[in-house]
């Protein structure tokens, strides 16, 4: 299976410069994929944000996308996101009830407000594999969004 990114299907029709740009690393040796913010949006002081980035990822069943902010954001402005790392598991891509949009929420730990720019840089990917234990047999199936890997 291939491994790419590709815009969120509501965001297709907008005009070619208003669209989401698609992640991409910004040196042969970056680990991370650097998402890029498509809105201007303003995180008041000790609060969180749902940022929308729309896009979605495609991978192989045995990776997950691993998410955090970047660098810069944590270590200037005070960001992270809620749950420190972010994990985009193969199967939240196309599922029954979710197109799979990535959403970071992010909380500025700072004393002052914070804005994040369209086109300014954020949050970084790093596709991750992982293996299971030998006699695993889980068959369960997502069906939706963040949350949605609970079978109780």
């Amino acid at each position: 299976m291939k491994r790419y990114f590709e815009v969120v299907g509501e965001y297709e029709e907008l005009p070619l410069l208003e669209r989401p740009r698609l992640p991409m690393r910004q040196t042969a040796g970056s680990a991370g994929y650097d998402f890029y913010n498509m809105y201007d949006v303003t995180i008041p002081a000790q609060k969180e944000v749902k940022i929308r980035t729309g896009i979605k990822v495609c991978m192989p069943k045995d990776e997950y996308l691993a998410l955090f902010m970047r660098s810069s954001m944590g270590i200037k402005h005070h960001l992270r996101l809620v749950n420190c790392v972010a994990v985009i598991d193969s199967d939240y891509y196309n599922n029954e009830d979710n197109e799979g949009e990535i959403i970071a929420v992010v909380r500025n730990e700072g004393e002052e407000a914070f804005t994040i720019y369209r086109g300014e840089r954020f949050l970084q990917g790093v596709f991750t594999k992982y293996c299971v234990v030998d006699d695993d047999d889980v068959k369960g199936v997502r069906k939706g969004g963040t949350g949605s890997t609970s079978t109780d």
